[in-house]
């Protein structure tokens, strides 16, 4: 057995686990997971990390199987899907990883191969909602079937959404009621993110509303209307994402729209207040403009009292002027 072992590259393997279908499992050695046989009732995890540059000979030959099967495990950016086989079913899945500096937007890829036997799921990158189901195994929560086992995991992933599309709203929230009391400029950055994440988002998770209702019409034994229910449960949350996700790149709009009408009503009364002092200062200029001609006949150039008297009238005619907007209401 070791020599076989050693003849196969494991490389990728992240964890293998043996379920014995009736609520117990046990974490296997990677030896010891080349030829693990499962019990009558139960069923084997294989866990594998995709590794573009790595043969994963075991993946790929070990395992048995299909090629199309295996293509399609490989690929790291798929739309949510089921498929299924003679032998059993393809589930693809997308989740959030909520590590550190991961942006919310940048969903990872899973992969599940489910038969009567075995569940072969490949990752392409770290998943949080994969190493919090890992824990609650070795706390000696398992499922009892393949059926549980996908249905436990697809909700695991749910939830991971369900907190991203919570921060985004609040977001939204906090830029509506910030609308009117901060410059545009600080809020249009912050806006553009939000909009751009809340697409994004509801591009990738949309399909998964389909994969999971489409692996609950699963007819195989080990899939129980327990998590039929639980996987439909799974379904209908996505979906109500959907509609959240789709309220918020809505709500961004309407308030990029509130931030337009508030910057160009700024911009009205800007120039209003522009043409009134036009207004009220062009005759006024006319008429100064007029005395102040080098030429013979103008009136009061003799009289030191003129100056004065045009001034007040100057001034007069201004408060008119500035009456007159008034009763009409113009400023």
């Amino acid at each position: 057995m070791a020599a076989l072992a050693s003849t196969i590259d494991t490389q990728g393997l992240l964890s293998a686990w043996m379920f014995d279908g009736k609520g117990g499992a046990s974490r296997l050695r990677p030896e010891d997971a080349v030829s693990a046989t499962a019990p009558d009732g139960g069923f084997v995890w294989l866990h594998f990390r995709h590794l573009p540059r790595m043969p994963q000979t075991w993946l790929r030959q070990g395992v048995g199987l299909d090629a199309p099967a295996l293509e399609s495990m490989a690929e790291e950016h798929c739309r949510p899907r089921c498929v299924m086989f003679a032998e059993g079913a393809l589930l693809s899945l997308r989740g959030i990883n909520l590590q550190r500096n991961a942006l919310p937007e940048e969903l990872i890829t899973v992969h599940l191969w489910v038969d009567a036997r075995r569940i072969v799921s490949v990752q392409h990158d770290f998943l949080s909602a994969i190493a919090d189901f890992e824990d609650a195994l070795g706390r000696g929560r398992c499922p009892r079937s393949q059926g549980e086992f996908v249905a436990d995991l697809s909700m695991r992933l749910v939830e991971r959404v369900d907190a991203v599309v919570t921060t985004l709203i609040e977001e939204a929230d906090e830029l509506e009621d910030a609308v009117l009391i901060t410059e545009t400029s600080e809020l249009l950055p912050k806006l553009a993110v939000l909009r751009r994440v809340a697409i994004k988002l509801r591009r990738h998770i949309a399909p998964q509303r389909e994969a999971l209702n489409h692996f609950a019409l699963e007819d195989d034994p080990w899939m129980g209307p327990k998590d039929r229910n639980r996987l439909r449960d799974a379904a209908d949350r996505v979906a109500r994402f959907s509609e959240e996700l789709d309220s918020v790149r809505e709500r961004a709009s309407v308030i990029r729209d509130q931030m337009v009408d508030a910057r160009a009503e700024q911009m009205n009364k800007s120039m209003l207040v522009l043409a009134v002092v036009t207004v009220v200062f062009a005759p006024m200029t006319l008429i100064s403009g007029m005395f102040g001609m080098n030429v013979g006949g103008i009136p009061g150039s003799s009289d030191p009292a003129a100056f004065w008297a045009l001034s007040v009238f100057l001034l007069l005619l201004g408060f008119v002027l500035l009456w007159t907007f008034r009763r009409l209401k113009w400023i």
